[in-house]
């Protein structure tokens, strides 16, 4: 997620109809963000240590039920036969459809877990509303775990990924090809992920603050009642039973940071095999903040990836 500090006034409550004037600012400042994000986001761009080497990736058009939707596929280097595939959502607040502020990270997952890498480019507010983007998303990652042999990928050996409000999308996917019987991932990953959109938003401040997370609120979940389903608020379903194995990893100063937790404490609760790891003394830009930190972190990622698909251990360089 973009670094948006919540320092302007918002004097609209989150539960009150909002008048077509408010609707029209609340969506231009959306689509502005959208549209600036090329220029504003640079997380991410010092953790290029690996996969720079590859080519850039090919651009699928995957069918969904809202449209084909764009994915930008990673290979990795000389795989021995098809790759199993870690799909991928990228952050932005359900605002910037913006897939390549985490090339870097795709890079590094295709050279280091030699993993496919499906970057997943699904819509985001004003230009439509929840539930678009995780219904995108399941959906290109059900065509994948069924069609994956047609562009080259093992989907049946299929992981779910995400940060920040992809985190999301990828704890939404994974519910929904569970309640469905889709597919079935072999892991998620959610990065300092956005799982509780009901909740009422408080005043704590840092690069997550309360302004932008009402307007996530008001342009994408405009619908007050809505935000409480699971698929919108995967903290907040009844049942976390029978989801694949996962990965949390959290931010000590993160305003996200107690959702994240809460998820991982859940999981465990409901008999799911869990790693959670919480970087200390960072917020939600919790890899780009210790990039020391970050390099075991993104490692213990891998070796969980390349282990839920069957792969050997990474040799030591």
């Amino acid at each position: 997620m973009p670094r948006h500090h919540a320092d302007d006034p918002d004097i609209h409550e989150e539960g009150v109809q909002r008048t077509p004037d408010v609707r029209l600012v609340d969506d231009a400042r959306a689509w502005m963000m959208q549209k600036s994000a090329r220029y504003t986001v640079h997380y991410g761009e010092n953790l290029r240590f690996a996969g720079q080497h590859l080519p850039p990736p090919d651009v699928l058009r995957v069918p969904t039920r809202h449209g084909e939707v764009d994915v930008h596929l990673y290979l990795p280097e000389d795989p021995d036969g098809p790759p199993p595939v870690y799909v991928h959502f990228h952050g932005g607040a359900f605002l910037m459809r913006y897939p390549e502020m985490d090339d870097w990270w795709c890079r590094y997952l295709a050279a280091t877990a030699g993993v496919a890498v499906a970057n997943v480019d699904f819509d985001v507010a004003p230009q439509v509303r929840y539930p678009v983007a995780q219904e995108q998303g399941h959906d290109v990652a059900a065509w994948l775990a069924q069609h994956g042999d047609g562009v080259g990928v093992d989907g049946t050996r299929l992981v779910v990924g995400g940060f920040s409000s992809g985190g999301q999308v990828a704890a939404s996917v994974c519910l929904q090809a569970r309640d469905h019987g889709t597919f079935t991932p072999v892991l998620q990953v959610l990065g300092v992920p956005a799982l509780d959109l009901a909740a009422e938003v408080t005043d704590t401040q840092g690069m997550v603050g309360p302004a932008l997370r009402r307007l996530v609120r008001r342009t994408y979940f405009p619908d007050v009642e809505r935000r409480s389903e699971p698929y919108a608020s995967p903290s907040l379903a009844r049942d976390l039973g029978g989801l694949p194995p996962t990965v949390v990893l959290t931010a000590e100063r993160d305003a996200l940071c107690r959702e994240g937790n809460l998820y991982a404490t859940r999981l465990r609760a409901a008999g799911v095999d869990v790693t959670h790891d919480v970087t200390p003394g960072v917020d939600h830009y919790f890899l780009t903040e210790d990039p020391l930190r970050a390099r075991w972190t993104m490692m213990l990622v891998a070796a969980r990836v390349r282990t839920a698909c069957g792969l050997p251990p990474r040799s030591a360089d």
